[in-house]
């Protein structure tokens, strides 16, 4: 049985919480700009460390005023925004819990999560998320408060806690440890109800702490900053959010992925966090802008690219060659200045999670100056378990155990994690969280292997691998992150469990459609006419070959079937986090995958 477990390089006070971090830095650095907040005007204004904490004291008065008891749990419910940090503090500078709530969320959703929470009280941003709450109101009889962000809630509530003294604060805070509940997130599952997953104060403390120490080149070197675009709802931007407060690095809030390159350009991250979709639409936004400009800028940038790839790959090696030093010196010139330009000027280091990201983006990304750092990680372990280094990055990984973490191999390849930030257990949940933490390990359900070095590799999940009628057993994650990092593919999904083949369900992206289209003498086609369009049909069969090369034939997709719309959130086929809801896809596009088969 494999196995590599990370000692701790640090360790805090019994008696330390999240609740301390907003005085902590005041007292230590009060002028120093902790946030900065985008304007109506699309410029910044910064928040200091001292107009922080007595922001974020005086909402928890706020709280304290309206009748928040110490455990109780608060739900926030909204798009990634400064506001939302300020509430996380302050509910637990009032000692309470927080359970957040993705804004995209249907009524039903809300309603299971209040209700299984029993938060007595929620923050939404806008009035369209007042009006779900308040159509399930009556049947959440302990939802007791409801405060609305862009109603100026936020403002009044403050105001009305102006009685409550810093006693009454102290006594909350002093009454926390790190054994305390932080935080019940529901997973957003693929199958099923979610489950609350209860996170301490210590499983974002101690994580994060090990995480500066192992990581302080990239989150708390001088100047460091980050932008912050993913949902707050999900586990990652919390501990990212955590991070930056705790590794004391600048940090901005934004919600529009649709203008994160004007955000990057004008905040001017130095490391940025993101799952590996934002990192295709960076490379295949800039491949497209190069072809539609003219062909021999889109020869050069393809020249570049190759050139990018190859630098990384002799950089693995040790050695790389004089005429490809020359030629990457000239392509960054031309080409990845631009690029590095365009994602704010300043990064110099990424971190990606969420799904695989694929070697041929993690070498072009270091060949043009901006190294990825690939992790791995779940709810049930506060984001990461593993994750590279920049003195120690292996491309194709997701790296080594954080400090304080360890990973273990089981028998039948699962991935089992133990550590500082392995959850409680599920709430009111007591047979789900047996069956997930066993002997002390917390089984994740993803297959995956560790190296000679220590690095981990995942190969699947657990319940996804398919079975073909021949008893081939096929990981359609290989398959899937191939396919899905040609431009005109927006998402796809292999299919084959028991099926005498493998073949794949492909849907094409509306946003790239148009630029690859244009380049190709197709300009203004639709994205019905492409469906069946030969020449599309084509470029998406070359994808196919190249997910191909990654496997054996009696895994290689033989067929393919390319649908109507796109699977999205709002069509109920992707989870909040951009994960495939596999079993929904089966069930809608069921006469589809007959036909495949037929």
């Amino acid at each position: 049985m494999q196995e590599n477990v990370t000692p701790a390089l640090t360790t805090g006070a019994p008696g330390d919480s999240l609740a301390d971090l907003p005085h902590r830095n005041a007292e230590r650095a009060p002028e120093r700009v902790a946030f900065s907040k985008p304007t109506d005007d699309g410029g910044w204004t910064d928040v200091t460390t001292t107009q922080f904490r007595d922001t974020v004291d005086a909402v928890a008065r706020g709280f304290v005023a309206a009748g928040i008891q110490p455990g109780d749990r608060i739900a926030i419910m909204s798009k990634t925004r400064y506001e939302w940090t300020v509430v996380d503090f302050a509910a637990w500078t009032a000692g309470a819990v927080v359970v957040p709530v993705y804004e995209t969320s249907s009524a039903e959703q809300v309603q299971w999560i209040v209700e299984d929470s029993g938060a007595v009280a929620i923050v939404v941003e806008t009035p369209g998320h007042l009006a779900v709450v308040e159509s399930v109101r009556d049947a959440l009889p302990t939802l007791a408060h409801v405060w609305q962000l862009d109603a100026g809630d936020l403002e009044t509530l403050a105001a009305s806690g102006a009685g409550i003294g810093d006693v009454e604060l102290d006594a909350r805070r002093d009454a926390l440890g790190r054994d305390s509940i932080a935080t019940i997130i529901y997973t957003s599952g693929t199958t099923g109800r979610p489950k609350g997953c209860e996170l301490t104060h210590d499983n974002f403390l101690g994580l994060v702490e090990n995480t500066v120490s192992r990581l302080g080149d990239v989150v708390s070197a001088e100047g460091a900053s980050t932008l912050l675009f993913l949902p707050l709802a999900h586990v990652f931007a919390r501990f990212i959010e955590v991070l930056a407060v705790v590794g004391e690095a600048r940090m901005g809030h934004s919600s529009n992925l649709a203008n994160i390159l004007d955000d990057f350009g004008a905040f001017r991250p130095t490391f940025i966090l993101a799952v590996p979709r934002v990192f295709e639409k960076i490379y295949n936004k800039a491949q497209e802008q190069a072809h539609a400009s003219s062909s021999a800028k889109g020869k050069i940038f393809d020249a570049a690219a190759a050139t990018a790839i190859a630098w990384s790959e002799a950089v693995d090696t040790g050695r790389v060659p004089f005429a490809l030093k020359a030629r990457h010196a000239l392509y960054d010139k031309l080409v990845y200045s631009k690029i590095r330009t365009k994602m704010g000027g300043q990064t110099r280091y990424a971190v990606s999670g969420g799904a695989p990201l694929g070697t041929r983006l993690g070498h072009f990304f270091r060949g043009i100056g901006v190294t990825i750092l690939e992790g791995y990680g779940l709810t049930e372990t506060t984001a990461p378990i593993t994750v590279n280094v920049p003195d120690r990055v292996k491309i194709g990984t997701v790296g080594l155990p954080l400090p304080g973490c360890g990973v273990r191999i089981a028998e039948d390849g699962e991935v089992l994690a133990q550590g500082v930030n392995i959850f409680t257990g599920y709430r009111n949940n007591e047979k789900a969280t047996a069956e997930a933490i066993r002997d002390g390990w917390f089984h994740t359900g993803d297959i995956g292997e560790l190296d000679e070095d220590g690095y981990l590799t995942i190969t699947g999940r657990k319940k996804e691998i398919l079975v073909t009628a021949g008893g081939k057993n096929v990981a359609p994650a290989v398959l899937e992150d191939r396919l899905r990092a040609h431009p005109l593919v927006s998402q796809c999904m292999v299919v084959g469990d028991q099926r005498p083949f493998i073949a794949a369900l492909v849907t094409l992206d509306p946003e790239m459609l148009p630029g690859w289209a244009a380049n190709n003498g197709l300009e203004g086609i639709s994205i019905e006419d492409a469906r069946t369009n030969e020449k599309v049909l084509g470029a998406i069969q070359d994808a196919v070959d190249d997910a191909n090369n990654a496997v054996s034939k009696a895994e290689s997709i033989r067929k393919f079937i390319v649908l109507e719309g796109d699977f999205t959130e709002d069509s109920g086929h992707l989870t909040p986090s951009l994960k495939l809801k596999r079993s929904v896809v089966m069930r809608d596009y069921a006469n589809a995958i007959e036909d495949i088969y037929g």
